[in-house]
């Protein structure tokens, strides 16, 4: 599936990925490829990315590995939308 990360400020990620982990506002929740259509407010917490992951020099530094080898990304708040194998988070 396709993963897009955007801030106010720019794209911090865009690319294939095997799964997504976000903190919604009802609990963690993780999409697959084919996951049905969802759209969900995002809380603090953490987005965990895995899959093979290229991120740009600028943005490596807002990213962190997790113990499973996941990218990982510290967030404050955001909105969420999965449709037709693209996830696409909005994330302050």
């Amino acid at each position: 599936m396709y993963l897009e990360i955007v801030s106010p400020e720019a794209t911090l990620f865009s690319g294939e990925v095997t799964s997504v982990s976000v903190p919604g506002v009802n609990g963690e929740f993780q999409m697959l490829n084919n996951h049905a259509p969802v759209v969900s407010i995002l809380k603090e917490g953490t987005v965990k990315i895995a899959g093979n992951i290229e991120l740009n020099e600028d943005v490596q530094d807002k990213f962190s590995k997790g113990n499973a080898g996941e990218t990982l990304l510290k967030i404050n708040s955001g909105t969420l939308e999965m449709k037709d194998n693209k996830v696409i988070v909005l994330a302050d």
